[in-house]
């Protein structure tokens, strides 16, 4: 039974320290996808894990292990912040695959990339013809980012000599039968929203998500869709 106490009072620790730390620096690792901020979640994973369940550790040496972990964390991201020398090092460098066209090999033989590496990467980028590429350049994340040749570049509405109003961030007015207080404002009042709902034929309570999209328009999906053949059912 003591164990049992141990392991959980262990358990419930280390779940709110990750909390806690993910809370604090997980933008941070997410944001900057390289090896060392994959290297450092892998690690704080790790040491949380062990903290937890592996009683045969003593826990407030692991504990001190993985603050002090933090700390050089912390440490290293601000003073990186500051030096553009330090990212390069922690972070490495992006590399580039293909330039004004022609495929740099040496820099592909440097990351022991193959031509169907390069291929495929690029397949993921919906390009299947290699020679509409003018640079493709390996981020340190492993991303691929590429910019196609001017003629094979979608137009723009500039380029279209087409007008276009600023758009919105879309406000969710109704989720799951409820209105969200905190999104009403003097434009859009609960009182507006049922009368939408009204017109609609509709009460609120029959909305399963209602949301002003990027255009000012109201969108609303039903509970019951009304759809006599659904592709998939679960």
């Amino acid at each position: 039974m003591e164990g049992f106490v141990v392991t959980l009072s262990r358990t419930i620790i280390s779940f709110i320290l990750l909390i806690l730390i993910t809370s604090i620096i997980g933008k941070h690792i997410n944001s900057h996808k390289n090896h060392y901020s994959f290297a450092l979640s892998v690690t704080i994973g790790s040491s949380i894990a062990n903290m937890g369940f592996d009683t045969n550790l003593k826990f407030f040496e692991m504990l001190f292990s993985f603050i002090a972990l933090i700390v050089l964390f912390y440490l290293s991201m601000v003073i990186s912040s500051k030096s553009r020398h330090l990212r390069k090092w922690l972070s490495g460098r992006p590399t580039v695959f293909i330039e004004n066209g022609k495929i740099l090999d040496h820099n592909m033989k440097k990351t022991n990339f193959s031509i169907d590496d390069l291929n495929q990467l690029l397949r993921e980028k919906d390009i299947f013809d290699i020679t509409e590429i003018e640079y493709a350049i390996l981020e340190v994340s492993g991303d691929l980012s590429i910019l196609k040749k001017e003629a094979f570049q979608n137009p723009s509405k500039s380029d279209l000599h087409i007008s276009s109003s600023p758009s919105m961030l879309p406000i969710e007015l109704i989720m799951e039968g409820e209105v969200i207080k905190k999104n009403i404002n003097n434009t859009y009042t609960e009182d507006w929203i049922v009368d939408q709902c009204s017109n609609r034929h509709v009460q609120v309570s029959d909305v399963y998500y209602g949301v002003i999209n990027s255009k000012g328009n109201l969108f609303i999906d039903l509970y019951s869709d009304r759809i006599a053949n659904p592709t998939d059912i679960e």
